[in-house]
């Protein structure tokens, strides 16, 4: 059965075996991405998962800052994710630390940024198991925020 159109409340995406623990993956004629079993050749799915946590999360952020005129200059989302010793390997608990440099960024509004993107707004953040730990660190302008 071919797919059918996406709408604003279904997703579909393609996997596409390549070899050994390798496929291509993305929206049906949509660009591709590598995922790797191994992580020899792209990205392995749980590797894959931090990063669309700290790409959506990450996003949000951007966004909730821009509309307070107080935009990043440059930002990164460095995620550690703890996994189980026995299948599946699932995670147990996960850290986001936002790296945030900018002018104007006070560190109460970069932290309800933080806060909303991961309370109201990431749906991936959304889409976890409820019982995996998520903490979030920021570090604004080289300090890390207590």
């Amino acid at each position: 059965m071919p797919f059918a159109p996406q709408s604003s409340d279904s997703m579909q995406i393609k996997a596409e075996w390549q070899e050994d623990q390798q496929f291509d993956t993305g929206r049906p004629g949509g660009p591709m991405v590598r995922l790797d079993g191994t992580g020899g050749s792209g990205q392995s799915p749980m590797d894959a998962l931090l990063s669309a946590l700290a790409a959506c999360a990450g996003i949000d952020v951007v966004e909730i800052l821009g509309k307070r005129r107080t935009p990043p200059e440059r930002f990164t989302i460095e995620v550690t994710g703890t996994r189980r010793d026995t299948p599946p390997r699932r995670y147990t608990h996960i850290t986001v630390r936002f790296v945030i440099d900018g002018d104007g960024i006070d560190a109460v509004h970069a932290e309800r940024a933080i806060a909303l993107a991961f309370e109201k707004y990431c749906s991936v953040s959304a889409s976890l198991a409820t019982d995996i730990e998520v903490t979030s660190v920021l570090v604004l302008n080289g300090e890390e925020q207590v």
